[in-house]
């Protein structure tokens, strides 16, 4: 085997990297990875935390001849991988082989919008975003790449975006005057010539669900396609694979109808007319919904005589923009693509509309601003088993977090995956000497699904108090965080960070270099964070994390289970809750040197059956239902 050898003492990983290591689990994924590249088989490895899994699916890879995509959950892995870890692996094997790192298209600047959006921006941009998209234009002259995140001038939250980025409803393709210098194309076109290209999921099924028109198929045929990361897919796969129309997509068109008015047609008063209605058909359906975000079951919201007048306004105003556009074809490139995706969002609206159809999803989200409406196929293993099934690669999954109990059958049934190899690799680090597991035995089980905030903060605050370093405690939703924020922030003396109130990157930073602060977070801080060292001793979670039960997917998935005479909660709730918690868990524990305590405040563990598939998904830590214990332990790291 090429890629053991690599590994090996005397191997090239160990002449060129200071500090490596061989690992035995490390080699035995790399020899998988490599057996399933010549073979052209699909893998899937669990590699726990500390595996060293990117260096043991990068060498085979790069070894391989073929030409390899490897896509990620998140973007800022993507980077870390383009950026880092792989000129680290090719200067160590001393290969010359070409790479790219490919993004969204949101994600690059399209020149034609931003001028197009500049000429109009005293009549049609307001005092904010005429500023910022002068920012952008002053960067623009100096971009290379055109990557949107080289520009750190600007918030992330910044509204300009949309109006200097392109979306695959208002791009232009080849009819665009700055084709031939289009950063995306440029980028899509290193990607094709590229050995090794660097992608994310969304990336991968938006491509595999509906070939991005107007460039050809995004990515070329592959030898071998990489997932880490790889537990995120099938939620990801869904939001690919059904239909989707925000009141954002309506209100940009309404605006671009306006521009293409006044740039070439603007005898036409009629247009500008059929835009504005438009407009406002699509914020008069937003305020049919609280002001808060939410999210629900768009059937049940189609039965409101409110809402169904509101729709049936924007469909009428659709077809009256569709009929007036229609008369001004041929006037210029603006208008034909208006017209376009006029067309395309009525018949986005009747399918989503169309409630009474079988195997779907149907649900709603709101924003501060705007509604998206949405159907969702509820199984998407059969799609991608055919897409597997048509494309000869070799096929690997990888993650810290695939297996539910002793067994990856819920991933593979979720992803159509069959004559698949197995590996799970633990992770090296001790968790016997390293961690301990507390699972309060004085709470309650927790009403209603949560526990009450003033049990939750009684209950950790001996924790905190005995924490030599930071805190991390993880929340399964944003109202028990802001009521626990609320509590908690007065009786500690410690900085108490809280998601929301800052970058992800910027609260990092602030409780790596505070040393014992305290950060309160949901989702977004369950996987991803790497916190190494005494800046991290204690993770707290609220409660075991099972899907909210209004979430309109999840209980589309649970009914369509049922009726097929399945036991949802065995075979949906419980494998994706233990996903989950398996993420959040893993934060403790993130080097050799690590010592931490992983406190889970939720009695169920203890008392309920399907505790035993929890806990026997977790690392293999000492366990106990003692505070005292809990405290002793936390308080020998201080002493040490």
């Amino acid at each position: 085997m090429k890629a053991a050898k690599c590994f090996s003492k005397d191997g090239s990983l160990a002449k060129n990297i200071d500090q490596f290591r061989p690992r035995d689990s490390q080699i035995q994924m790399a020899e998988a990875v490599e057996t399933a590249i010549n073979q052209k088989g699909k893998l899937v490895v669990e590699a726990g935390t500390g595996t060293g899994k990117t260096f043991a699916y990068l060498v085979p890879a790069l070894l391989s001849k073929g030409k390899t995509v490897i896509s990620t959950g998140t973007k800022a892995l993507q980077e870390q991988l383009f950026h880092r870890d792989l000129p680290t692996m090719i200067k160590a094997l001393e290969l010359g082989r070409p790479i790219a790192l490919l993004k969204g298209r949101s994600n690059y600047l399209c020149r034609y919008r931003m001028d197009l959006h500049l000429k109009q921006a005293d009549t049609v941009l307001e005092k904010d975003l005429q500023a910022d998209i002068v920012t952008v234009k002053r960067w623009a002259n100096t971009t290379e790449s055109g990557d949107i995140g080289e520009l750190n001038t600007l918030p992330e939250e910044s509204r300009v975006y949309p109006f200097v980025t392109s979306t695959q409803d208002n791009c232009l393709g080849r009819e665009c005057q700055d084709y031939e210098d289009c950063y995306l194309v440029k980028a899509r076109k290193k990607a094709q010539e590229a050995d090794v290209v660097v992608i994310n999921h969304h990336l991968f099924f938006a491509d595999m669900a509906i070939k991005d028109t107007g460039f050809g198929e995004l990515l070329p045929d592959v030898d071998t396609l990489i997932f880490d990361e790889a537990h995120q897919l099938p939620d990801i796969a869904t939001l690919y694979f059904g239909t989707s129309l925000s009141t954002r997509q309506l209100t940009e068109l309404s605006k671009d109808v306006e521009v293409a008015y006044r740039s070439e047609a603007s005898d036409q008063a009629q247009l500008a007319k059929a835009g504005a209605r438009l407009g406002q058909a699509a914020q008069d359906l937003r305020l049919c919904f609280p002001r808060d975000p939410s999210k629900g079951n768009w059937r049940e919201q189609m039965k409101v005589s409110d809402i169904q007048r509101a729709v049936k306004r924007l469909s009428d105003d659709l077809s009256f923009l569709f009929d007036v556009l229609k008369l001004a074809l041929g006037r210029g490139k603006l208008i034909d693509q208006c017209w376009d995706r006029c067309s395309q969002y009525t018949n986005q609206l009747k399918a989503i509309c169309a409630t009474e159809e079988l195997g779907n999803s149907y649900w709603f989200e709101t924003t501060p601003r705007h509604l998206s409406m949405n159907l969702t196929p509820l199984d998407i293993a059969s799609r991608f088993a055919d897409f597997m099934a048509q494309k000869h690669s070799s096929w690997v999954f990888t993650s810290a977090t695939l297996k539910v109990g002793d067994g990856f059958g819920h991933f593979s049934e979720q992803m159509g995956l069959s004559q698949t190899k197995e590996l799970s690799l633990p992770s090296p680090f001790d968790y016997p000497t390293q961690s301990l597991l507390y699972v309060p035995s004085h709470l309650p089980e927790p009403v209603g699904g949560q526990p009450t905030p003033k049990n939750f903060v009684e209950a950790i605050m001996p924790l905190i108090d005995a924490s030599p370093g930071g805190v991390f405690v993880l929340f399964t939703s944003h109202r028990m965080m802001h009521q626990v924020s609320a509590e908690i922030t007065e009786k500690l003396v410690r900085p108490v960070l809280v998601q929301g109130k800052g970058s992800k990157q910027v609260l990092l930073d602030e409780f790596v270099n505070a040393g014992n602060a305290v950060l309160l977070a949901t989702g977004s801080f369950w996987e991803g964070v790497d916190v190494r060292g005494e800046a991290l001793s204690c993770v707290i979670i609220d409660k075991l994390p099972f899907g909210a039960p209004d979430d309109p997917l999840l209980s589309a998935r649970i009914e369509d289970c049922r009726r097929s005479g399945g036991d949802a909660f065995g075979r949906i709730q419980i494998p994706q809750a233990v996903i989950t918690l398996k993420q959040g868990a893993g934060r403790l524990i993130r080097d050799v040197s690590d010592r931490g305590l992983l406190a889970i405040c939720d009695s169920r563990l203890a008392s309920r059956g399907y505790g035993k598939t929890f806990l026997s998904s977790l690392p293999n830590m000492p366990r106990t239902r003692q505070l005292q214990t809990a405290v002793n332990f936390l308080k020998q790291q201080k002493d040490s």
